[in-house]
């Protein structure tokens, strides 16, 4: 059996494949935990499930050896997530929330803000 390298032999496919799975689990932890809390909380506790998947996912699958420390290695992925983060928040919220409703967008309103807000920093963490 072929390794995840060799199908796919370019980091950058490999990246945005991680990233793809990371993004579904940010998505659909968010439309579940949006039953037990509000839209806002959701998105925030989704993203650290998202970010944790990718994490790992890249770690397995994108990134070389580093030498560091786990610990070190998240922390800085980390980093990185959080300055992400906050264009991902206010696309989300703010298409949930104000254009969609001005707009008379209301099928799926959330989910779909959610997606654009994810899909939103994918080009910009790979480099």
């Amino acid at each position: 059996m072929k390794s995840i390298s060799e199908m796919f032999p370019s980091p950058f496919v490999r990246f945005v494949l991680s990233g793809g799975i990371a993004a579904g689990v940010n998505v659909l932890s968010r439309a579940a935990l949006s039953t037990i809390t509000s839209y806002s909380a959701a998105i925030v506790i989704a993203y650290i499930f998202g970010m944790t998947t990718a994490y790992g996912l890249m770690k397995l699958f994108v990134f070389e050896e580093s030498g560091s420390r786990q610990e070190a290695e998240y922390l800085r992925f980390g980093l990185v997530n959080v300055v992400a983060f906050a264009p991902v928040w206010v696309v989300s919220v703010g298409l949930a929330t104000r254009l969609f409703p001005c707009a008379g967008f209301g099928v799926h309103s959330q989910a779909v803000a959610r997606v654009i807000g994810v899909l939103n920093p994918v080009a910009t963490s790979y480099f």
